[in-house]
């Protein structure tokens, strides 16, 4: 866990979360500015600074996957759609410094995202 980090506060209990799901690898809350009708984040608990910090082979990339899949069906949007985006480094968007994924869904998603 990295000392000042919001979600390794989150995952360790001491920022309160709406958690959706949790286990022993990820933690999935709502997100607390929602640009959705369904806006979930999605974080391994282990403390990545971003997608370019997960080394080659680590398993977590496939479990976030089945996450999202089961996430989908879940809050029924399998069947007309959902977005999920990660952003990575300040050019693109990031802003907590921990390897997340935001999963959007209940609304049309625009090409380009803006």
């Amino acid at each position: 866990m990295a000392e000042d980090c919001l979600f390794c506060k989150i995952i360790d209990g001491e920022v309160p979360s709406d958690k959706v799901y949790e286990d022993d690898d990820i933690l999935v809350f709502k997100d607390i500015d929602p640009q959705a009708p369904v806006h979930l984040v999605i974080i391994p608990k282990q403390h990545y600074d971003s997608i370019l910090a997960v080394p080659a082979g680590d398993p977590i990339m496939g479990k976030i996957q089945t996450v999202i899949s089961r996430l989908a069906i879940k809050m029924g949007v399998a069947e007309d759609g959902f977005r999920v985006v990660n952003n990575c480094g300040p050019a693109g968007g990031q802003t907590v410094p921990h390897l997340h994924f935001h999963f959007l869904a209940g609304r049309d998603m625009k090409w380009p995202p803006g």
